[in-house]
């Protein structure tokens, strides 16, 4: 064993603006929407909450939750946990909190305990001096200890125990080794997602109050902080789970006032501390907020000790005193365990009845408030401001602090996507007259207008799909709750003969990336079919009745977009090629339903409302086929406030006046970018409106296009 020691965190001199900026653009901290926004977390239509939060999509949730089936409301909770620079300080510590944060992650969604099983990476430099014991200690602290007191098991996970790194510079020997790692990734079945709460604070209340659940106890560790690294120092003994029981209470005492309806918004303490973790809170619900750190700069309790500087003994001249100062940024920037619950004004006494009946008021504490635009008091509407001895010691607008704390995302994004898209996605990170996403509809989405032809004949169609199409399974599925019976026909079986087209009424390209894109999007999918004088002619067959109707979605929009020469009525369509931000997009993004003749969109023109997105060539280009004027849109990308939109990042792909769906002048063929299929259910939804789209419950207003298409075919 190799002892460390670290001198306490000097915060001598250290200014709380200066820090509030430093913590807030550290890379752990800062925004992380440059690497959300490239992955796809809508496949396969089973996504109930991803890392965008909101009508403003701010990457701030705790965990992932997803869907068990597309009927149901049973799923699964996942979330990470790791404090890897605790263990350069104290390893077991590390551990613990690595395990522990995790859970406070996952306590976002309604979980029980019992259910949780954790998946444990442990990485280390064996052999070096002392980092085998520090492995054995934190092992023994995680697996021997802290988990069989959680009651949480650890079924699976893996190791690397080489981590470090060696060479030579000018023949002198150079050498970084890592401390004990451990990533832990949690895991718990739910029987119902739909009490998965987020960060978002509720703006529309008008009296709110933050409550702060301190399993830290008081203790304001600062060893290892992100405070500390931007000053350079180790920072001293470092925050811990000194008893299980605390995290245990934790998990039960937010269960309970979750079932009573009392959390508005949910949020873990973790990297940045309580300034970060509220300020993500106040990104996502676009509403400011004065903080007020009384309460947790007091020093000892005027009982057992005499350090207590409130009451009769207040001494107003400490009160401006270094050690304030110093107290404040302790409590502003610790990074012990905790949880900050946004609850109404009018419940906060209720609220800490349940804390206190599981032995956590102790520790927990009113810390501030939220300043909606409805509150009759005008200061700090649109800031974040920090309250101490009734003075204002720190003051920022939102928008500032956005802006620092999407720095990294975007001067990642000026390296690695188009320079132009990045700045106007950085420019648009928290404007405070942005209104967010909005649901606007000119139908009623409870209407099922199939519902007549339902007990009548199941027409055919065909869902196709052709090796790297992935969103077969939930096409299929919408076809089927509309009224139709879907087939999974691959493009080996229409090659072999087993499956033909003359057979179905419709036929779906459905989305993915055939033949990995290595053509061009869909460029390969309709080569097979236009090189294959059999399959070519099947096709046209099909294309040419007039009792049938095709659809195709993202790649396979880009797949009929190849194949227009064929699709009577097709002439104008464009080729969908690179997005303008030369990237993959990502997203759940405003359109609106334009009036056209397609069969699919019917009675639906006028509508907005989100909707998901991922496509890498989405552009509408008309360069090298097609005709912008007469080519009939179907669907085109608005802005928040309604308005069509070439902006990025509401426009994802830049097409001329936001066009992401066209159709053929019968209205039997229609070609979408977005993924209409993926959000039929509004539980799928990252973010809507569900007073105006139905409910959480409800099939999602998206649900009209296939039941468009079974009265259509009638």
């Amino acid at each position: 064993t190799v002892e460390r020691k670290a001198a306490e965190l000097d915060l001598t001199g250290v200014d709380l603006q200066k820090a509030v900026i430093d913590v807030l653009s550290h890379p752990t901290v800062a925004s992380k929407r440059f690497l959300v926004t490239i992955g796809d977390r809508t496949v396969g239509g089973l996504s109930h909450r991803d890392q965008m939060v909101g009508p403003w999509q701010v990457p701030v949730a705790d965990c992932a939750v997803t869907l068990a089936d597309y009927a149901g409301f049973a799923g699964e909770a996942m979330s990470m946990g790791e404090r890897t620079p605790l263990a350069a300080l104290d390893a077991p510590a590390s551990g613990r909190m690595a395990v522990a944060e995790a859970i406070t992650n996952l306590l976002a969604a309604p979980i029980e305990l019992s259910r949780v099983k954790l998946s444990a990476n442990w990485m280390a430099a064996c052999g070096e001096p002392g980092e085998d014991a520090a492995l054995y200690a934190t092992v023994k602290a995680v697996g021997m200890e802290l988990c069989p007191a959680l009651g949480v098991s650890i079924p699976v996970g893996k190791d690397s125990l080489s981590m470090r790194t060696q060479w030579k510079v000018d023949g002198e020997q150079k050498k970084v080794t890592s401390p004990v790692s451990l990533i832990v990734s949690a895991f718990a079945s739910l029987p119902d997602v739909r009490g998965t709460l987020t960060p978002q604070l509720d703006a529309q209340e008008e009296d709110t109050t933050l409550v702060l659940v301190d399993l830290g106890k008081g203790r304001n560790r600062m060893g290892g902080s992100i405070l500390a690294q931007n000053l350079g120092q180790p920072g001293g003994a470092v925050p811990d789970l000194d008893d299980a029981q605390d995290l245990i209470a934790l998990v039960n005492a937010v269960n309970a006032l979750r079932a009573q309806g009392k959390v508005l918004a949910y949020h873990d303490r973790s990297d940045g501390g309580l300034l970060a973790t509220v300020a993500e809170m106040a990104f996502a619900g676009h509403v400011g907020v004065a903080l007020n750190v009384d309460l947790l700069v007091t020093e000892g309790d005027g009982i057992s000790d005499s350090r207590m500087d409130t009451g009769d003994a207040k001494n107003w001249a400490s009160q401006v005193s270094a050690r304030r100062e110093e107290l404040t940024l302790k409590a502003l920037f610790n990074e012990e365990l905790g949880v900050v619950l946004q609850v109404r004004t009018a419940e906060r006494n209720e609220v800490m009845q349940v804390l206190r009946e599981h032995g956590l008021s102790k520790h927990s504490h009113f810390v501030g408030k939220t300043r909606p635009a409805s509150s009759a008091m005008d200061v700090g509407k649109g800031e974040l401001q920090v309250w101490r001895d009734t003075k204002a010691v720190f003051s920022a607008s939102l928008f500032d602090l956005h802006q620092v704390w999407d720095s990294v995302s975007w001067k990642i994004n000026q390296q690695r996507d188009n320079p132009a898209c990045a700045d106007a996605e950085h420019a648009a990170a928290g404007v405070p007259t942005d209104p967010g996403m909005h649901v606007a509809l000119t139908f009623d989405p409870s209407q099922d207008v199939a519902a007549p032809y339902l007990n009548l004949a199941r027409p055919r169609v065909a869902i196709l799909r052709e090796q790297g199409v992935n969103s077969h399974v939930e096409m299929a599925y919408t076809f089927d709750r509309a009224g139709f019976e879907s087939f999974d026909v691959h493009m080996t079986d229409l090659q072999s003969g087993r499956a033909n087209l003359r057979d179905f009424k419709g036929v779906v390209a459905c989305g993915g990336f055939s033949y990995g894109d290595t053509l061009g999007a869909g460029i390969g999918w309709a080569r097979s079919i236009t090189f294959n004088r059999v399959l070519s002619e099947q096709f046209q067959a099909f294309f040419a009745r007039t009792d049938t109707f095709g659809l195709g979605v993202c790649n396979g929009c880009q797949m009929f977009a190849e194949l227009a020469d064929i699709i009577p009525g097709a002439e104008a369509w464009p080729r969908f090629t690179t997005n303008q931000s030369e990237r993959f997009e990502a997203r759940l993004s405003m359109v609106e339903v334009l009036e056209s003749p397609s069969l699919f969109f019917q009675g639906m023109a006028g509508s907005r409302l989100p909707i998901a997105v991922a496509h890498g060539e989405g552009y509408a280009n008309f360069k090298h086929r097609g005709n912008r004027d007469a080519a009939i849109g179907a669907m085109r990308y608005v802005d928040n406030t309604g308005a069509a939109t070439e902006a990025y990042p509401f426009n994802p792909n830049g097409s001329p006046g936001g066009l992401t769906a066209v159709t053929t002048a019968d209205g039997r063929f229609t070609a979408m970018m977005p993924h209409p299929e993926r959000v039929f259910r509004n539980i799928q939804m990252s973010w809507t409106d569900a007073a105006k789209s139905g409910g959480l419950d409800a099939y999602s207003p998206w649900m009209r296009i296939w039941r468009n298409a079974r009265k259509w075919v009638g």
